[in-house]
C-alpha cells in the first residue's frame, strides 16, 4: 500500500507520519514537502521518500511518477489564518489543496496493478461550516468552500474518495513520539498545553489527541473506514458520497 502525505512537518501531519511508520502495510510512504522532514530522516525507514516541492499547484509528471500506484492521500498542509495574509491563507488552504485532489485523480498507475480508488483526506478543523454567515471567520469559511469543492470532484469520479476530518482541539502534550519535531512557537509557551488542561477534564469530547488522530487519517487513506461512518458524528454531503467526520466521529471510531 503507497500514501501520499503532505504538511508532515506540522502538528497533525507529525502525527500521521508516526502512524504510518507504525503501520506494517504500507509498504511505500511518499511526503511531499517544501523542506527536509527531520522525522522521516531521522526514521531511516526506507518505505519513505520525500519529496521536495516548491509550487503546490503545479503537479507536473515527474513528480506524479513519483507518487505512481498510490492510493490514499492525508492532506495535513495548513497555517493558522492568523499568520499570514487573507490571499495566501485562501491559496494554501483551499487552492493547494484542490490543485492536488485533482491532480491525483489521474495518477500513472502499473499496467498490471487492478484500479482502486483514490482516498483523499482532508484535514479540516472544527467550526467550519458550509452555511456561513456575516461573522463566520475566514478559516471557517475556507475550509468549508473546499470541502463543498472536494464533494463536487467526488460527485463527478466515482473513484476519487475525497472526505474530510474535522479535528477540535489538537492534543500533543502526550504524543512522546513527535514532540522532538514540533517546531511551531507557539507549541513552546505553555499557553495552550495550559488551555488545554481544563477541556480535557470539562469537555474530553473537545480534544483530538495527535497518536489517535494520526493513526485514523492514515487508516482512512488506507480505505479502512469505507462505508462505516454512519451515526452520529458524520454528515453525508448531499449525494456525492462525500463525508464529513466531526470529532464525535473520529472519537468514536478511534475508540477513544
Amino acid at each position: 500500500m503507497h500514501l501520499i502525505l503532505t504538511g508532515a512537518t506540522g502538528l497533525v501531519g507529525s502525527g500521521v507520519l508516526d502512524a504510518m511508520i507504525k503501520m506494517k502495510d504500507i509498504t511505500k510512504i511518499s511526503i511531499i514537502s517544501r523542506r527536509p522532514v527531520a522525522m522521516a530522516d531521522d526514521a531511516k525507514d526506507p518505505r519513505i521518500n520525500v519529496i521536495i516541492h516548491k509550487d503546490f499547484t503545479n503537479y507536473p509528471p515527474s513528480l506524479l511518477d513519483q507518487v505512481k500506484d498510490a492510493t490514499g492521500c492525508v492532506w495535513a498542509l495548513g497555517i493558522s489564518q492568523t499568520e499570514v495574509s487573507k490571499e495566501e491563507y485562501i491559496k494554501i488552504t483551499k487552492d493547494y489543496a484542490l490543485a492536488a485532489a485533482q491532480a491525483f485523480q489521474s495518477l500513472p498507475s502499473t499496467p498490471d496493478l487492478k484500479p482502486q480508488p483514490f482516498n483523499f483526506i482532508y484535514v479540516s478543523g472544527a467550526g467550519t461550516t458550509h452555511n456561513p454567515g456575516l461573522f463566520t471567520s475566514l478559516f471557517a469559511r475556507v475550509k468549508g468552500e473546499t470541502e463543498l469543492l472536494l464533494a463536487s470532484m467526488r460527485a463527478s469520479n466515482p473513484s476519487f474518495h475525497a472526505l474530510s476530518v474535522r479535528p477540535a482541539g489538537v492534543d500533543w502534550t502526550a504524543h512522546a513520539a513527535i514532540k522532538p519535531y514540533l517546531s511551531m512557537s507557539w507549541l513552546k509557551t505553555g499557553v495552550f498545553t495550559a488551555l488545554l488542561a481544563p477541556i480535557r477534564v470539562l469537555a474530553p469530547g473537545q480534544i483530538s489527541p495527535t497518536e489517535p488522530l494520526g493513526k485514523f487519517l492514515a487508516e482512512c487513506a488506507a480505505g479502512k473506514w469505507e462505508g462505516k461512518m454512519t451515526g452520529p458524528g458524520f454528515d453525508q454531503v448531499g449525494e456525492s458520497g462525500f463525508t464529513v467526520v466531526h470529532n464525535l466521529g473520529f472519537r468514536r471510531l478511534a475508540g477513544i
